[in-house]
Order: C-alpha cells, then sequence, then structure tokens
C-alpha cells in the first residue's frame, strides 16, 4: 500500500511540476507579447504627412503632457486663404480602426486651400499599447499599397493602457458633473471631456485636447469612431445642438450620394463625451461618427485581421436573421474602405458646409479621395509608399 501511495505522490507531484511550468511559459509568452506592444516600431503605425502639414505635440497647448505617453502626435496645415479651423481625431478608441484610419488617410492626402486643418490621428496614444487578452484581437493589421509594400497598423483597446493608468475605481465620478461611471470608464478618453489639469493621465489628456481647442479658436471639431451592429447607434453622425444645423445640412447631402446615415443628437445627460463637453465648454461645433465594426462587437466570432478588414462575420449573419442588428448586414458593404470613405467623406461635408453656418470660417480641403474610389481602389492605393 505503502509503495501505491507514493507512486500516486510522485506522479501528482511530476503533474503539478508540469502544470506549473506550463503556466509559466504562457505567461511568459503572453508577457513578453503584451510587453511588446509598449515599445516603438518604425515599421508600425508610420505615417507619411502631406506637403504643408507641420508636427508638434499636444504638449504645446498643455506643457504638464511632455514626456508622458499621453503626448500625442498632432499635425497642423493651413491654408493660403483664410478661414475657419477643423479639428479632426482618430483614435480615441485604437479598436475602431476605421476612425484612426480615417485620419491616418486625410493626413497624407489632404492640401488646405483655405482655413486650417488639424489631425491628432491617434488621439490616445496609450490606448495603442495593449489589446483586452479576453477579445483575442489582433495585434496589427495592415494594407498593401500599390508598390507592393505593406503598412502596417497596430490595433489597441478602448482604453488607456492599465500600465499607464491603475488601479481604476469601483466608481468612476466624472469631475466635471459629478456622473457615476462605471470604474474603468476613468482610462475611457471619450468618458474624461473636458478634462482636467491635474487628473489622471486619461483626463489631463483630455484637458489638452480642450485647451488646443480653446487657444487655436477651434471652429469645428470631429471625433472619428466606430460601433458594433448591434449597438443602435451605428452609421451616425452625433451631433451637440449647437452643431445640429451643420450635421442636418451634411446627413441629407450624404443620403442624397447614396450613403444612409442616422442623425443623433449628443445627449445631455451622458456626461464626458467629447462632442457635450467640447461644445458646452466652447464655442465649437462639436460632432462624432460611428461607423459599422463587426471587430468591435460581442456577437463576433473568430477575431482575426481578416474580420478588421473585410467585416465578414458568420455569426453576424446568424444575428441578423433574428433580428438583432441596427444595420443591414445583407446588403451592406462592411469592409474597412467602405468605412473609411464614410468617414472621410462626413468629414469633407462639413468642412465644405461650415461656411452656410459660420460666416467667413469656411474651409476648402482639396486631395481627399472620393467616397466610390476608396471603396473600388482600397486604403493602400492612397497611402503613402
Amino acid at each position: 500500500y505503502s509503495v501505491m501511495f507514493e507512486k500516486r505522490y510522485l506522479a501528482s507531484k511530476l503533474t503539478a511540476t508540469l502544470m506549473v511550468a506550463f503556466a509559466i511559459a504562457l505567461a511568459a509568452i503572453s508577457g513578453h507579447s503584451y510587453m511588446k506592444m509598449r515599445k516603438p516600431d518604425p515599421g508600425i503605425d508610420r505615417v507619411v504627412p502631406a506637403d504643408g502639414f507641420e508636427h508638434r505635440l499636444l504638449s504645446e497647448w498643455f506643457p504638464a503632457l511632455a514626456g508622458t505617453p499621453g503626448d500625442a502626435d498632432v499635425y497642423v496645415q493651413e491654408g493660403e486663404e483664410p478661414g475657419g479651423t477643423m479639428l479632426l481625431l482618430g483614435g480615441t478608441h485604437a479598436n475602431e480602426p476605421a476612425g484612426f484610419m480615417a485620419a491616418v488617410v486625410m493626413l497624407e492626402t489632404a492640401q488646405v486651400k483655405r482655413g486650417r486643418l488639424i489631425i491628432a490621428p491617434f488621439a490616445n496614444p496609450m490606448a495603442r499599447t495593449h489589446t483586452f487578452p479576453q477579445d483575442a484581437h489582433p495585434q496589427t493589421f495592415g494594407f498593401e499599397t500599390t508598390n507592393g509594400t505593406k503598412r502596417t497598423f497596430r490595433f489597441g483597446a478602448r482604453i488607456t493602457n492599465p500600465v499607464n493608468e491603475w488601479p481604476n475605481p469601483d466608481i468612476y465620478i466624472h469631475p466635471a458633473s459629478g456622473q457615476t461611471m462605471a470604474g474603468i470608464e476613468r482610462s475611457n478618453l471619450n468618458r474624461a471631456h473636458p478634462g482636467r489639469a491635474d487628473g489622471g493621465p486619461t483626463e489631463r489628456l483630455a484637458y489638452g485636447y480642450m485647451e488646443l481647442i480653446k487657444q487655436e479658436k477651434v471652429d469645428l471639431a470631429i471625433d472619428t469612431h466606430e460601433a458594433a451592429p448591434e449597438y443602435p447607434v451605428v452609421d451616425a453622425l452625433v451631433a451637440h445642438e449647437n452643431a445640429m444645423e451643420l450635421a442636418a445640412m451634411v446627413s441629407m447631402e450624404l443620403e442624397f450620394e447614396g450613403v444612409p446615415i442616422r442623425l443623433e443628437p449628443s445627449p445631455k445627460n451622458l456626461r464626458g463625451l467629447n462632442h457635450r463637453e467640447w461644445g458646452d465648454n466652447a464655442d465649437v461645433l462639436a460632432l462624432l461618427m460611428e461607423t459599422c465594426n463587426a471587430s468591435h462587437g460581442r456577437f463576433r466570432g473568430k477575431t482575426d485581421e481578416a474580420l478588421v478588414l473585410t467585416g465578414e462575420d458568420k455569426a453576424y449573419e446568424k444575428s441578423l436573421g433574428l433580428g438583432r442588428l441596427f444595420v443591414p448586414l445583407e446588403s451592406y458593404d462592411k469592409r474597412i474602405e467602405e468605412r473609411v470613405a464614410r468617414h472621410i467623406t462626413t468629414a469633407r461635408l462639413l468642412a465644405d458646409n461650415l461656411e452656410y453656418v459660420r460666416d467667413g470660417k469656411g474651409i476648402s480641403i482639396e486631395g481627399l479621395p472620393a467616397y466610390q474610389d476608396l471603396a473600388d481602389k482600397g486604403i493602400g492605393a492612397f497611402l503613402s509608399e
């Protein structure tokens, strides 16, 4: 009996040792993969601004950001003819790729003839250095340019990296309004506006953008986002009440061009959102755009680069049949090219129509790819080689 017991003991000990070794190896591999995203890579997220853009940092408007992971890149181009100033943010949520890819394409193609264009392509750089482990998102995705080279970009997360901001409280109290939210929202840039100079990293980042808007007297501020097909506010233009007239003009033009879009008012009882706080705290027309992103949703199946780029997913096809979605996926172009085209076309129309609501503040931008050209030729055709 003692010999049998000893054999079982040794077998259990060996099994336990192997399991511990496996857990350590798995943790080491995962940790290496996680930390790798925090290291700069010259082959990833590289942008090639069009002629005329000046590279600056957000710390120029809020010096406390200097030298911190939240000091975002900002690019400014001014036309020869005076006019209004437009700010476009991409990457507020780094897991919404069409948002920041629209900003990148605009940065690499725009030629401003009248007014000024300010672009922050990766608005929350701290959100680009990690992904949510539970979501199994790819870390990168890419596009082939016309000469065959590949441009690669990071797929990040909705919130600031916990390495930069941790721990989150059980309940987050929005400083400006006192509204309570889930604790994780403290790390969400689009719940932190208008920001706080002495707040956490994400609140300071939001404060930096508020200072940029005020100091540069921005007339039109746009934030580009994506939403899941099961989310009611999808393929939508969300506008602060001060910007509703402009948004209505643009939504009608989009419908006329065959691009259906929802027009949504900025909710007054949900604080921290940029279109709400920017419009309340500055003389700016603030809007947010949402396109449909299957890789962002909760009904999705396999989550890989193909899903990010194509939007094709059998689980969503089944969800459509069950009536769970807010977009007609059976007749809908789900590719990232179409989503980026929506963002760029909407931004261009907002700039084109600004003159009608703000006299003397018109903005004219040439060189941007047309909706159908982007949909037909792909994003790579409009990225620098």
